[in-house]
């Protein structure tokens, strides 16, 4: 099978595909969160199902998803001790005339409040566009989590609109504030 291999790294982080390799950094950040700090954190998750085997087939899922050019998932390492801090995905919406992809993301709560957030995301849309070829990238954030308003706009992204029922979560429609950046032309 083709692999999917790009990077990109600022001072303090590199954000690149996963690999096998990575496994057991990837448990122990899981196993090392904090209890949830609010409604949109997870905070603690049963990893027991998480072995190696389950997280080789992850990998290679990401992959596959990346060489159909469908989702780019891309884990955020910290240099200094190579702890897997979060994950930064796109999701290719439309390509064509559009080039347009929606980004999400997730620090695990330990490393919060040290800029590591807005840092790797401003890295990995600098990679989007520089690398993936997108032009547009939208994030689509619940009216009230305050943390991901707060992460999109330090890392660049600017509000649009609400958009009214745009996802299906939770049994029921919601509406979604979205941020966007566009590549500079």
């Amino acid at each position: 099978m083709n692999t999917f291999s790009m990077q990109t790294e600022t001072d303090r982080i590199i954000i690149r595909p996963y690999k096998a390799q990575d496994y057991q950094t990837w448990l122990t950040s899981y196993e090392n969160r904090f209890p949830s700090q609010h409604k949109y954190d997870e905070g603690r998750i049963d990893m027991n199902i998480c072995t190696n085997l389950w997280f080789d087939q992850l990998v290679t899922n990401h992959q596959k998803m990346a060489l159909d050019d469908d989702v780019y998932v891309f884990g955020i390492f910290r240099k200094e001790d190579h702890a897997h801090l979060g994950v930064i995905d796109f999701s290719t919406l439309v390509r064509d005339d559009f080039q347009w992809a929606r980004i999400g993301y997730t620090l695990h709560n330990q490393f919060w409040k040290k800029g590591y957030g807005s840092e790797a995301v401003r890295a990995a849309i600098e990679l989007a566009f520089g690398q993936l070829n997108y032009h547009r990238i939208e994030a689509h954030i619940n009216l009230d989590n305050t943390a991901s308003i707060t992460l999109a706009e330090r890392a660049g992204m600017e509000f649009e609109c609400v958009r009214k029922g745009f996802i299906f979560e939770n049994d029921e429609w919601t509406d979604h504030l979205i941020y966007y950046i566009n590549a500079q032309n």
